[in-house]
């Protein structure tokens, strides 16, 4: 929780707890029914309150749907990123799209996931990111599968790197993007075309 979240807490409960003051002290006649009150704002304003959080996450839909032109349409996600499931070497894997980076960059997670050792992988290449300077390991993928809606892109042997450092997501680059004809950003949507 960020200080802005305990902060927003803090203030809707001092909000919550006039509330509830207000209503136990204008029905002090009857304070079994005032309690019951009480209660049930309580749980309309938690349940209001979670809703309101968890609304982002429902609203999420951030995976690609497919056009009638056969088209992959991607929605930004809620950070504003994005993201995409990859079949990699036959394993599910999700990927944010960097037009930053210039390859593929799999996470350490995801390249034991899709069949690489990142202990014994050599670390020979290097890049300048946020997080300063990180060793890449160069490895090949057998097989790359975006899948969507009926659509299917399949590519082999495709160059990636395993990145030495931290990494939460593994990263779509502009080496795999360059695959497609047509690569369009519209608003919250990234339009993918081959």
């Amino acid at each position: 929780m960020s200080t802005d979240d305990v902060m927003q807490l803090v203030y809707l409960s001092i909000w919550g707890v006039v509330l509830i003051g207000y209503l136990l002290v204008a029905r002090a006649t009857n304070i079994g029914q005032s309690l019951r009150h009480a209660v049930l704002w309580g749980l309309i304003f938690v349940g209001v309150a979670a809703a309101f959080g968890l609304w982002e996450n429902l609203r999420d839909t951030r995976r690609a749907t497919v056009t009638g032109d056969g088209e992959i349409v991607l929605r930004a996600g809620s950070d504003r990123h994005f993201k995409l499931d990859l079949r990699v070497n036959g394993t599910p894997v999700e990927f944010i799209l960097d037009t930053g980076a210039s390859d593929i960059v799999l996470s350490q997670a995801d390249a034991a996931r899709v069949g690489f050792n990142p202990d014994t992988l050599p670390y020979l290449g290097q890049a300048r990111t946020a997080n300063g300077v990180v060793g890449l390991a160069r490895v090949e993928l057998s097989e790359v599968v975006l899948a969507e809606g009926g659509l299917e892109f399949r590519d082999t042997d495709v160059p990636a790197f395993v990145n030495e450092g931290v990494l939460d997501v593994s990263l779509l680059g502009m080496g795999y993007l360059s695959r497609y004809a047509r690569i369009a950003i519209e608003g919250d949507r990234l339009i993918l075309q081959r």
